[in-house]
């Protein structure tokens, strides 16, 4: 596991003074109802018709949204599903990929800053758009 991974604490402190973007990867829904204040949102998995999916374009969205030297802190509801896109990331070459462990779960109870919107392109509809 060549990525790191940090405390909601200390993945705030990556953004905040080191540049990095934070890549929320739970669904649209999870996202909308709340996240951390300023994240991306491009879903590992996404409901659909028989519940929650694999999204087939995850990869190639996080490629066209962000250079293989992004600096991302990727996180979800509580650690799994940010695992496998953290690994996913790093196999596809993706060099400053830090995991931020126990999700939204754990970002909210510590107080770190939290939103309900979103950027118009920060949204998953809205970085689709503008690959488009």
């Amino acid at each position: 596991m060549p990525f790191r991974r940090v405390s909601p604490a200390d993945a705030n402190a990556l953004i905040e003074k080191e540049g990095y973007s934070y890549v929320d990867v739970r669904s649209v829904g999870e996202f909308q109802a709340g996240h951390p204040k300023g994240a991306y949102n491009v879903p590992l998995l996404d409901m659909g018709p028989m519940g929650m999916a694999p999204n087939p374009d995850f990869l190639k969205v996080m490629e066209n949204a962000f250079s293989k030297d992004s600096k991302l802190v990727v996180g979800c509801k509580m650690g799994g599903r940010s695992m496998r896109a953290a690994s996913m990331l790093d196999s596809a070459g993706f060099k400053n990929v830090v995991e931020q462990q126990a999700g939204f779960d754990g970002w909210r109870p510590a107080g770190l800053p939290v939103s309900t919107d979103a950027e118009p392109d920060h949204s998953y509809a809205g970085i689709v758009q503008k690959l488009k």
